[in-house]
């Protein structure tokens, strides 16, 4: 397992659509384990493949946070919202890609989400709390959009001046 460099934005390849996956082979499970590996060292709750420059449907999330509960890691390829509630909620989101960068961002309470599994597997699951705001999140990485892009146009430019500057300090280190 190797532990893959985090697209900062602004990087064109994080506002891309992702090609769904064609294939679950070997090569698809030893991404999926990088992604997995990346995600917990960062740390972090979720992680897209677009993330990590890889323009596929993938996606990995545990949203396990009592430190003495066993983790939970998710794989989802594929993934598709098949339903959503009608009841919102807010949470203050932040992105691997937009580091120590926050704001409130609203999206449906619950989910249901149908993918395959790293066996190729059909599954579906009912999401909700951070586990639905974090699945959307991430599906939204799937489709080119990150969470500024829910923010009013202000916000959103200056959030994105902030990691433009990191980016160059980033450079220069």
């Amino acid at each position: 397992m190797a532990i893959k460099d985090i697209l900062i934005h602004p990087d064109p390849r994080l506002k891309t659509a992702a090609a769904p996956v064609e294939t679950v082979d070997t090569v698809l499970r030893k991404l999926a384990d990088d992604m997995l590996e990346t995600m917990y060292a960062a740390p972090g709750i979720g992680l897209a493949a677009p993330q990590i420059g890889v323009l596929q449907r993938i996606l990995v999330m545990d949203c396990v946070k009592e430190d003495d509960a066993a983790p939970r890691p998710l794989v989802l390829i594929n993934p598709q919202i098949t339903w959503a509630s009608e009841t919102r909620s807010t949470y203050e989101e932040g992105c691997l890609s937009i580091p120590d960068q926050y704001a409130e961002v609203e999206r449906p309470a619950e989910v249901e989400v149908s993918w395959l599994d790293v066996d190729g597997n059909p599954q579906s699951e009912h999401f909700d709390g951070l586990w639905a705001t974090c699945v959307q999140h991430e599906i939204d990485h799937l489709d080119g959009k990150l969470f500024i892009d829910y923010l009013k146009p202000l916000k959103r430019q200056m959030i994105t001046r902030k990691m433009q500057k990191l980016k160059r300090e980033r450079a220069r280190a």
